[in-house]
């Protein structure tokens, strides 16, 4: 489980770095989230996954229902190249990526930046699989992974340097809660992880069993 110890470090040297009142702003736009009812309505396994087609960061035209036809699709949602926790877990799925391919699966990956940011975070993490970008979002908003930042984790975002009008090309201060899935090749979602707290991914370890 190499990603979960690397993200729990990494959290763990962010409370060193971030402490105080900023910790209690994050901590609490988590719990906020928590309470309400998002991961009732997500889409869960057993769930059909609606098909999609989305540009890469090249402006290729990517559609799921096509890649199906290859084998099981394995899809992970990140909020931006400017998350260490996303790069993080980005770097861990190239790692197995040959172990993905070897189960006879695609590998995507899935964010609100514009195009030209995720090339970036393509280029940046030297990813050999598919980054496409969902404008503002709308993929994750129909699987029910969406949410409003609070304007006090929206100001300190701000203080951080992320400039969420900048990544995603929109105002709307909104983002997907991390996800991860397997696409069966009729459709329908074999494996899911969802969490309302960023600094936790699902280990590509789990995804290799599940497939």
């Amino acid at each position: 489980m190499k990603l979960t110890a690397s993200l729990k470090e990494l959290a763990d040297n962010s409370i060193k770095r971030h402490p105080g009142a900023a910790q209690d702003i994050m901590r609490k736009a988590i719990e906020d989230l928590e309470a309400t009812d998002i991961l009732k309505h997500a889409v869960k396994t057993g769930d059909k996954f609606p098909d999609f087609t989305l540009p890469n960061a090249q402006g290729k035209t990517i559609t799921l229902s096509e890649l199906l036809q290859k084998g099981k699709v394995v899809i992970t949602f990140y909020r931006g190249g400017w998350c260490p926790y996303c790069n993080l877990e980005l770097k861990a799925f190239q790692e197995v990526l040959p172990q993905i391919k070897k189960k006879g699966a695609t590998l995507i990956a899935i964010t609100p930046e514009t195009p030209d940011n995720s090339l970036s975070t393509k280029e940046k993490n030297e990813l050999d699989f598919e980054v496409l970008t969902s404008e503002n979002n709308e993929l994750a908003r129909s699987l029910n992974l969406v949410f409003k930042l609070p304007e006090a984790l929206a100001e300190l975002y701000g203080k951080f340097g992320i400039d969420l009008l900048e990544s995603q090309g929109n105002d709307a201060n909104e983002l997907p809660i991390a996800a991860t899935y397997i696409i069966d090749q009729n459709g329908e979602v074999s494996y899911h992880f969802l969490s309302e707290d960023y600094k936790l991914r699902a280990d590509p370890e789990v995804i290799i069993a599940a497939l």
